[in-house]
């Protein structure tokens, strides 16, 4: 289920980047962390780090869908 994020200065601090970020570099930090928090990545680290992996993952998602969406990205 997707979390919508009204205020778009929390998803650059979820993206862990600026509000003056290009688009590439909002793409690069996306990829970065979606590596960083794949619940598949951490699944062999228990179940606890699992589920944090999966609630960052699923934050990081909407945050980049909700930067997208205020930037027209596609």
């Amino acid at each position: 289920k997707a979390m919508f994020i009204k205020d778009t200065d929390s998803a650059y601090k979820i993206m862990e980047v600026s509000p003056s970020a290009t688009n590439d570099e909002i793409k690069k930090a996306y990829r970065e962390l979606a590596k960083k928090y794949h619940p598949d990545k951490v699944s062999h680290l228990g179940e606890d780090v699992k589920k944090a992996a999966e609630e960052k993952f699923t934050k990081l998602n909407a945050a980049y869908e909700a930067i997208k969406q205020e930037r027209g990205m596609k």
